[in-house]
């Protein structure tokens, strides 16, 4: 389980493709130093266990199933990846529950700066946009943000200085594909008034 806040930016150093396998070595020295071979880290959201570390470096291998669902795919050496670590029984829990299970991806449609925050609209798929409500809990490439306003299948969300330094989204442009997972709650109380 992950909370959304982000412990540090690594960087895609490797990756290696070999049809039906998928491996990321990702740089973190922070986050390497307190990973053991078969630990969990959520990579922009996604949850991954680390199969090798090598100095500040940890390597993960991506089902196809991931890199479907995630901005994965669109990982080039150099590119800046959100880390976190799974929250510990005794940690701190300051955003909200993510799961580290990617529902979907999102597109960033504007940026605008709003004093001294910036203001992104994305599209996000529109199968997920009965799970999100104004004021609501969103978990975007594995940071716990809350929604601003939500119109059919577009979003705001506002990012303080804070956050646009020690995140990915300091670096994002229009365009850009980000990963969505949708409140866990939200998830399953749809899925129960499906049911009736």
């Amino acid at each position: 389980m992950f909370t959304g806040i982000i412990s540090e930016i690594g960087e895609v150093k490797k990756i290696f493709r070999d049809g039906e396998n998928t491996a990321f070595t990702i740089v973190a020295p922070r986050t390497s130093k307190k990973l053991k071979i078969g630990d969990s880290v959520a990579i922009n959201g996604a949850c991954h266990t680390v199969v090798r570390k090598i100095k500040n470096n940890f390597v993960v291998e991506s089902m196809p199933e991931t890199l479907r669902r995630t901005n994965f795919g669109d990982f080039e050496i150099g590119s800046k990846v959100n880390l976190e670590r799974p929250v510990g029984v005794s940690g701190s829990f300051d955003g909200h529950f993510v799961s580290g299970h990617i529902d979907g991806v999102a597109t960033i449609l504007d940026i605008q700066k709003d004093k001294n925050s910036k203001i992104f609209t994305l599209a996000i798929p529109p199968k997920l946009s009965r799970l999100v409500v104004e004021k609501g809990s969103l978990a975007l490439d594995g940071i716990s943000l809350t929604v601003i306003s939500i119109r059919k299948n577009k979003i705001a969300v506002g990012i303080i200085p804070h956050t646009l330094k020690m995140t990915n989204f300091g670096t994002r442009k229009i365009g850009a594909k980000i990963n969505v997972e949708a409140d866990l709650l939200a998830k399953h109380v749809a899925k129960l008034i499906s049911q009736k």
